[in-house]
């Protein structure tokens, strides 16, 4: 077989892990990013700036990979579908498409006789003045939200009066459950029915941002079983090929709910770097390239926190680990409030 060259689009964090990931697999990366300063070129083999839209750039990557895949889902389309026209990309662009717009992603779900929380499409403020039933809620853009962007937690209409809203933009508008807690599965398809899925992670929100991760999840046995098969019908349905996240309510009934599908590896999913013997990035870059599957062993439980803003600066300043913890360092240069700059994994 001749040397894989896997092309990455998107040079943050996840691109750092997956060029790690991919190295240890002997296949080099290159990384296509709209940011100078990305931490990913820490990392991989070679790294080409330019923009997202800058066709010159693009046949320069091009020209270098065998197959292509991203880090994060907020890609033109266009982008991606040109791309696909002459090297493979994975997970396929019409997933990214789909997956970037809310509205059209829990429609997708909702076909597949999956629970989501009520949800609504809003197009004008007046539409939310006449669903007063949908409040307390969520309101989001139909695109381009992640950490909490694009999202106005809305307890009644009165709350409308302070939101500065755009409604050129799509907005949806979800109910609120109420919330037991947060799970997510993080499963690697590699073909038709050809799986490996790691167990429910319990994860802590703070301002919309994850914060804690944990495994085991503490969840009963029929959540833990539902949860893993809705996940494998979604990644089944959309053909994926790769890593892919289910975001997931429990509410205080025990009755669950697909929040997000996130069409990436994620950010619960860093502990699989040290709780398993194969992380969620090794096989995202097996499945996407074409590699043996191996079978998912748990080494242990684990637990993770994400370092946030200038929380990475103590640890810098190098505090003494323990022998189970693992500090990750995103070597991001600027530190900015609630920005990602690393986290620590305890294994327990």
């Amino acid at each position: 077989m001749s040397q894989i060259t896997l092309g990455i689009i998107g040079g943050g964090q996840l691109g750092s892990m997956l060029a790690i990931a991919a190295k240890k697999l002997n296949i080099e990366t290159i990384i296509f990013c709209d940011d100078a300063e990305a931490p990913a070129q820490n990392f991989c083999n070679k790294f080409i700036f330019g923009d997202y839209n800058n066709k010159e750039k693009i046949s320069e990557f091009l020209n270098l990979v065998s197959i292509v895949t991203y880090e994060f889902e907020n890609i033109p389309f266009e982008t991606l579908n040109e791309i696909n026209k002459l090297k493979p990309v994975l997970p396929k662009p019409s997933v990214n498409r789909l997956i970037q717009h809310r509205l059209a992603e829990k429609d997708f779900v909702n076909n597949l006789n999956i629970r989501t929380t009520r949800y609504v499409s809003i197009e004008k403020k007046s539409d939310i003045e006449a669903l007063e039933d949908f409040l307390p809620g969520i309101l989001k853009t139909t695109t381009l939200g992640y950490d909490g962007k694009g999202q106005h937690p809305i307890k009644s209409i009165e709350d409308l009066s302070s939101l500065n809203l755009d409604f050129s933009k799509g907005y949806i508008l979800e109910k609120l459950v109420k919330l037991k807690k947060e799970i997510s599965i993080i499963i690697t398809r590699f073909n038709n029915h050809k799986y490996e899925i790691y167990e429910p992670i319990e994860n802590t929100h703070e301002d919309q941002i994850l914060k804690h991760s944990k495994i085991p999840a503490e969840i009963g046995e029929k959540i833990f079983n539902q949860s893993k098969e809705w996940a494998t019908l979604i990644a089944e349905e959309l053909k994926y090929v790769g890593t892919l996240c289910v975001e997931f309510f429990i509410d205080r009934n025990d009755n669950l709910y697909v929040n997000e599908i996130a069409p990436r590896v994620h950010n619960s999913g860093h502990l699989t770097i040290n709780a398993y013997n194969i992380s969620q990035f090794e096989n995202h870059v097996r499945a996407v390239c074409g590699l043996e599957q191996v079978s998912l062993k748990k080494l242990s439980n684990a637990k993770m926190i994400n370092l946030i803003g200038n929380q990475i600066s103590n640890y810098r300043n190098s505090i003494k680990l323990n022998d189970n913890e693992f500090f990750f360092d995103y070597l991001k240069k600027e530190i900015k409030e609630k920005r990602k700059m690393g986290h620590i994994t305890t294994l327990v």
